[in-house]
């Protein structure tokens, strides 16, 4: 346990601590993730007869929508059912301590909203909301979500466009403003505090990496090693353990 005391003190010293989470933290929601032992992405096994990668591929998408959409009810739409696990709830109370700042996520489950972030960038958009690729109108992901239940492929009342999650898809660029932003905090904090990200997909993946070249410390908790462990000041495995740690060292109230 001193090392969890170690890096808490680190935590507590520190005059700006950004936050970097992945996929990890939201299996102790329940969802699958992507890049883990048994994530999405890992599995090589086809789903509707396509790779997964495609699923996520804007050109498939616009080419074979329904398919897109079948995944979507069946897997994506229930993480909106989900509710915040030990690490969001910890993540939101350390944020309205100020014990940390910005919290970068490549989640797109809203989970850290929920949970009480009030500063909270998804760098990977969210199911908050969906668009038309074609004309731009926005729509409530509750009323996509209801309306994909009964339609194929939900497209807009107006042009008839597709209607997608406001999440980027592989062929698509990362919004630039939050993507600036993420590399000027990581650059500019004492701590990076990175937590079940795999640190495998780029850009984000390079955000560490970003704030070690800039003299910074990086705390890293990930359930498998990372590219980026031989560089942190310290590594831990178990984000469930690592955040009830974490409450009890800084009296946070939180559900455990």
């Amino acid at each position: 346990m001193n090392e969890y005391k170690n890096c808490f003190e680190l935590l507590n010293t520190s005059r700006k601590t950004a936050v970097l989470t992945g996929a990890g933290v939201s299996t102790l929601s329940g969802i699958s993730d992507f890049r883990g032992a048994n994530g999405f992405y890992t599995k090589k096994s086809l789903l509707y007869g396509v790779s997964r990668e495609q699923l996520f591929d804007i050109d498939f998408f616009r080419r074979r929508p329904e398919v897109f959409y079948q995944y979507a009810r069946e897997y994506l739409y229930p993480m909106l059912d989900k509710v915040p696990s030990i690490a969001h709830t910890t993540l939101a109370a350390m944020q309205k301590r100020k014990l940390c700042a910005t919290i970068f996520t490549q989640n797109i489950d809203t989970l850290h909203t929920k949970a009480g972030a009030t500063d909270c960038v998804e760098l990977h958009g969210s199911l908050r909301e969906h668009f038309c690729i074609n004309c731009g109108k926005s729509f409530p992901t509750a009323d996509i979500r209801a309306r994909a239940e009964k339609e194929a492929v939900p497209r807009c009342g107006e042009c008839s466009g597709l209607i997608k999650p406001r999440v980027v898809f592989f062929g698509e660029s990362l919004d630039q403003d939050d993507l600036e932003r993420a590399f000027r905090e990581c650059a500019a904090c004492d701590v990076l505090l990175v937590l079940g990200s795999s640190l495998t997909v780029t850009p984000v993946a390079n955000l560490p990496m970003t704030a070690v070249g800039a003299g910074k410390k990086v705390v890293i908790v990930n359930a498998q090693p990372t590219p980026v462990d031989r560089y942190a000041a310290f590594t831990f495995d178990d984000i469930a353990q690592f955040c009830t740690e974490m409450a009890r060292f800084f009296k946070l109230d939180v559900q455990r």
